[in-house]
């Protein structure tokens, strides 16, 4: 197996070998003669073969399609990219951008494909997170997630100075525990938390990053949000925060919708800079701007930025369920 090239990391490639055979077997379940996709670009091409010879070796119908690299999270993929997923069992969208609020995505988890979204994927993320327990993950998750049934109102506190309220009347927080054994089951991969959708306009107060933000990294000075009427309205904190501005502003007002509210739970998980791993970190919160129809929202816009908050308190409806980045 050749894990050299883009996306290969310096992990042991025989931990990134068993952690491919991980998300083929027990995430997805796939089986013998099972029509199989996996969807790569350049930056993570070296992934993307990975998770093709670990579907070969399942016996599947595999095939490896590579596009273009996207200019963001939430770009649409190529038509024939689109068509082949909704095509597919069976779907590993192991790309440099992220696929999961995209229309190709949602119409192919429609059609009934399995899909594990990965986006920013390399082989260190693929031995540490993939190839974490799932049954503990799973075990966790839902419990964390049945805490925070019909709840109403959040508050997100930080050492840094987050200060972040949100209300989540009538939003489900979704569990993903990273076994997408059915038709039509979605998620991530690495997984591990659980995240919702704040009722739009709702969410006030300030947020500060400082972990990473989606597509640009880890931040080497906190970044500051101030959140008003559900909206980002001012952005400041060096060369981080301009980027993360211009995102935004691409996509106007609706760009700005404080779209999601997550907390990680997968103990694999390292902050690594690379957030689809970043936001599964156990006892991190993250929120997101951009689209959330994908998940319970309203909003649907070709974007969404997670953001990484580190050592958070939550409160749900005066209950604390986390204190300092330790699940109670």
């Amino acid at each position: 197996m050749d894990v050299t090239g883009p996306g290969a990391g310096t992990a042991d490639p025989r931990l990134v070998a068993r952690a491919a055979d991980v998300a083929v077997l027990e995430c997805l379940a796939v089986r013998p003669k099972e029509g199989v996709l996996v969807v790569t670009d350049e930056p993570a091409r070296a992934m993307g073969v990975v998770l093709w010879e670990a579907a070969r070796r399942a016996g599947a119908e595999v095939a490896l399609m590579e596009m273009l690299p996207r200019g963001n999270h939430g770009q649409e993929p190529p038509a024939a990219v689109a068509a082949a997923m909704r095509a597919a069992a069976a779907c590993f969208l192991a790309t440099s951008r992220s696929l999961s609020h995209t229309e190709a995505r949602r119409a192919a988890s429609a059609a009934g494909s399995r899909i594990a979204s990965m986006p920013e994927i390399n082989a260190d993320t693929m031995a540490r997170a993939v190839g974490a327990d799932y049954t503990v993950i799973a075990r966790d998750t839902e419990a964390l997630a049945a805490a925070l049934g019909g709840a109403r109102v959040a508050r997100v506190t930080t050492p840094a100075g987050t200060d972040l309220t949100l209300d989540l009347t009538g939003r489900r927080m979704l569990p993903d525990a990273g076994l997408y054994r059915r038709r039509g089951d979605f998620g991530n991969l690495p997984a591990g938390e659980v995240f919702g959708a704040p009722l739009e306009g709702s969410a006030s107060g300030t947020v500060v990053i400082d972990g990473s933000i989606s597509g640009i990294g880890r931040v080497d000075r906190p970044v500051r949000v101030e959140v008003r009427n559900g909206k980002a309205a001012s952005i400041d904190g060096g060369e981080a925060a301009e980027r993360l501005r211009q995102v935004l502003d691409l996509h106007g007002e609706a760009g700005h919708n404080l779209a999601e509210l997550g907390l990680g739970t997968n103990g694999g998980a390292t902050l690594c800079g690379v957030v689809i791993e970043d936001e599964k970190v156990r006892g991190t919160a993250h929120v997101a701007f951009g689209s959330n129809d994908g998940f319970g929202g309203t909003v649907r816009v070709p974007v969404h930025i997670d953001v990484i908050l580190l050592r958070p308190t939550v409160v749900v409806d005066g209950r604390t369920i986390l204190k300092d980045g330790q699940i109670l």
